[in-house]
């Protein structure tokens, strides 16, 4: 019998790097429990997750928090779920590839934080421009990262996908029924 490699489903751990555009790690989640895992799209969730920076420092979030990835947009999202209200982290990244090691992205420097009373700040813009020369981003890149801040802005604007409070209801409360029958076993 042929034994397939088989891809992480709900409720299986996995690793998240981010890398930057030189091929360099950036950033490292160890634990990410697997929500959604299609063809298209990754939903997992982070909780008190050990993060290892590029420099060796080692932290833990402090909070809950859905990440979403998509293979067709060059942004993710970290919902942050926190008493204050939801904020979200965006980052301007590739798509992602997930392979046996890790979930896997080139983080392009720009982000956009949204806050719980729904302002938002585009933050970075002075590293972006920074990298941008330094590692000679191509003209199609830039444009498509300038280009996906706007789809970006538009998801946030309509409240559409991790923006939309009964996505984050559902897939958190997805969570803890994982936690709960993992913790059952």
């Amino acid at each position: 019998m042929n034994r397939k490699s088989t891809k992480p489903r709900a409720g299986d751990y996995i690793a998240i790097k981010s890398y930057k555009h030189d091929g360099s790690l950036h950033r490292t989640w160890r634990d990410t429990m697997v929500l959604k895992n299609s063809d298209d799209e990754f939903i997992g969730c982070n909780d008190h997750t050990l993060v290892i920076e590029d420099d060796g420092r080692r932290w833990v979030t402090r909070e809950p928090a859905i990440v979403y990835f998509r293979k067709d947009y060059w942004f993710n999202v970290v919902t942050m779920i926190r008493r204050g209200g939801v904020s979200n982290y965006c980052n301007l990244a590739s798509p992602y590839v997930l392979d046996e090691e890790a979930l896997k992205y080139i983080d392009y420097d720009l982000d956009v934080k949204v806050y719980p009373n729904g302002d938002r700040k585009l933050l970075d813009v002075d590293e972006y421009e920074r990298f941008s020369q330094q590692w000679h981003y191509p003209e199609d890149t830039k444009q498509i990262i300038q280009s996906s801040v706007l789809t970006l802005t538009d998801w946030i604007d309509q409240g559409e996908g991790p923006f939309s409070d009964e996505f984050i209801n559902i897939w958190y409360s997805r969570y803890l029924e994982l936690v709960h029958r993992n913790n059952r076993r």
